[in-house]
């Protein structure tokens, strides 16, 4: 059945659409001849990531220490806590590992090295076993059954297939490990926020590598293989971005 008011509301997104293309139309003309995805990911994103990840910490810190608050039950019999990072990016989850924490970080794009550096000085707190460039969809590189934790954040929006992640960690983890998790999601279908991240979609997934605004993440993960899913909707309020809500949590395997 014909809905005007549903009608409306795709044309508007039409239209808001095409007006932002004009707006930056360069960068769409960059990307047509093949120019802007290699300077997006070894110098734009990178530069863009370290900046927005100091303003992001800031806003996201209380709900990443509580998140991070149940690592210890997660280590091995031997008492140590080897931690997998999937899309370490510049390190700003370091801070919240615990001490003598042994960690592998993996990272798709290796151009994060001086923020990462910089930040694996301020946390000598932790072990720091290797860095692997790898997409989080194969990482065949670490052992099945070796990681007691896996952490992904503000990653799982810009992948092409969550679920082939989640199944990665579920491979590396042992039996009782826990993935931890927290991302930006989709707004609620109801919501003048979902309208602006309908608008801003290609946009926004074009200049900043990939990341999808409208994804409902928490779906793969009530569909992967855990045997316990802890997982929350809640908001990061980052004043002038499409991205508030957010689900967090941990699932074990």
């Amino acid at each position: 059945m014909f809905c005007p008011a549903l009608a409306m509301r795709e044309a508007s997104i039409l239209f808001l659409r095409a007006c932002l293309v004009l707006l930056i139309l360069p960068i769409y003309i960059l990307d047509f001849v093949g120019l802007w995805q290699p300077f997006c990911k070894g110098v734009f994103f990178p530069f863009f990531l370290d900046k927005f990840s100091a303003a992001y910490e800031k806003k996201a810190k209380g709900q990443k220490q509580e998140l991070f608050r149940s690592l210890p039950d997660f280590k091995s019999p031997s008492g140590d806590l080897n931690l997998l990072e999937i899309g370490t990016g510049c390190g700003t989850n370091f801070q919240f590992y615990l001490p003598g924490c042994k960690i592998t970080c993996t990272d798709i794009n290796p151009s994060f090295q001086q923020s990462l550096l910089r930040n694996m000085g301020k946390n000598q707190h932790l072990c720091y076993e290797r860095f692997l460039v790898a997409a989080g969809e194969d990482l065949h590189q670490v052992p099945s059954g070796s990681m007691d934790a896996v952490v992904c954040t503000l990653v799982l929006c810009s992948v092409q297939n969550a679920s082939s992640i989640l199944k990665e960690a579920l491979r590396v983890l042992r039996p009782g490990g826990a993935f931890y998790f927290l991302e930006h999601v989709a707004a609620d279908r109801s919501t003048w926020q979902l309208f602006w991240q309908q608008v801003l979609y290609p946009t926004w997934k074009l200049i900043f590598g990939g990341c999808c605004l409208t994804k409902e993440t928490w779906k793969a993960l009530e569909e992967a293989s855990f045997s316990e899913l802890h997982l929350q909707h809640t908001t990061v309020m980052m004043p002038w971005t499409p991205i508030h809500p957010h689900i967090i949590g941990y699932a074990v395997k």
